[in-house]
């Protein structure tokens, strides 16, 4: 296995969003609760739990095919964009979690969503040119 810049940042992703997975359903699962927004049209509990069995999918999904399927980098960054929404209501409702309890914390949070993006997409290739 080839140790590059890449593929450190795939592992980095895929286990940390494992980790998040799991901690949807057991440690911080009341945090991430928080996060919900109240329009959902599900209970914020299903919402957590349901968020949390996709990033344990997405976490195993770049772990094993990362490597070698854009597409994996694709769907990790988009639903990196359908959590999104989560993050502005904390920060427009003013919702302390995860040590984000002043407004700037929250503001500062915000710009980092898209750098998950890119990072999903540079970590499963996706800006790697196609060799012949």
């Amino acid at each position: 296995m080839k140790f590059d810049l890449r593929n450190i940042a795939r592992w980095v992703l895929g286990f940390s969003l494992l980790m998040a997975g799991i901690g949807h359903m057991t440690f911080a699962r009341t945090e991430f609760q928080a996060q919900v927004p109240d329009w959902t049209p599900f209970s914020k509990d299903f919402v957590v739990l349901a968020s949390g069995v996709v990033e344990i999918i997405l976490g195993l999904g770049i772990l094993i095919l990362g490597r070698s399927k854009k597409w994996v980098g694709w769907v990790v960054a988009l639903f990196f964009l359908a959590v999104f929404p989560g993050n502005i209501s904390q920060y427009v409702n003013g919702i302390d979690a995860f040590g984000l309890d002043t407004d700037t914390k929250r503001l500062i949070r915000l710009f980092f969503q898209p750098v998950l993006m890119l990072w999903a997409l540079y970590a499963c290739g996706v800006f790697e040119k196609r060799q012949n």
